[in-house]
């Protein structure tokens, strides 16, 4: 037996450390679909809209094969303290890299409907929300990799400054919506992709729940983050 447990200890090693490297790798491939969605609305880039669709598929795939690693490394190695919260948050962080990319195919549609149509100069309102949106999808995703309980738990506060501003976006969009006319159908397809960039914003808090799960065990998902003085 002892003969055995240096090789079930290297196989142990590389389960997790191929895990560690899929959620890399479908990070990018998610964050890469949501920049070329954007770049595709923003731009009026039919291509960059169409290989968005197109690459879906790599990150469901993606998201097939942590689950079956993560399960195969449960059931074989019975991983116990922070194997176990790794294994766990892997599987969890992959479930949200699927939805955001879900959320990017959803830009990508709706950019090509707008690309068919004349330009929309009220669509660069959108870019501030998009930025926001984006630096809470990397923070989150350097808390879970970097172990960062600090940087995941801020994502919290910082997610109410996105949220006020895509109130705010609605608002603009609804109002010019209600005039009615020939724009109308552009301001709907950009109340959509305002709803998306504030889901990615939502499924980047969850990441950063996760990285302060696996970094020190505390499930913080149900603590209320706001200030004592914060009005709604």
């Amino acid at each position: 037996m002892h003969s055995d447990t240096p090789h079930i200890l290297r196989e142990f090693d590389l389960a997790f450390e191929m895990l560690r490297k899929e959620v890399i790798s479908m990070a990018g491939q998610a964050r890469l679909n949501l920049e070329r969605a954007m770049e595709g609305l923003l731009s009026r880039d039919i291509e960059r809209c169409k290989a968005v669709v197109a690459d879906d598929d790599e990150v469901d795939d993606a998201e097939l094969r942590i689950d079956r690693i993560g399960m195969e490394t449960l059931v074989r190695f019975h991983p116990v303290a922070s194997d176990l919260r790794q294994v766990i948050t892997s599987m969890k962080v992959a479930s949200n890299l699927e939805r955001v990319s879900d959320h990017a195919v959803n830009i990508a549609k709706r950019a090509r409907k707008m690309l068919s149509r004349p330009e929309c100069p009220e669509i660069t309102f959108i870019e501030p929300l998009y930025a926001l949106a984006d630096q809470q999808m990397r923070d989150a995703l350097s808390a879970y990799t970097d172990r960062n309980s600090e940087l995941g738990a801020s994502l919290q506060l910082r997610d109410k400054e996105l949220d006020k501003m895509h109130k705010r976006l609605i608002a603009t969009f609804t109002a010019r919506l209600e005039e009615g006319g020939e724009r109308a159908e552009d301001f709907l397809h950009l109340i959509f992709v305002a709803r998306s960039l504030e889901r990615i914003g939502d499924l980047a808090v969850n990441i950063g729940e996760d990285a302060v799960f696996l970094d020190s065990a505390k499930d913080i998902r149900h603590e209320k983050p706001a200030k004592p003085d914060e009005t709604a």
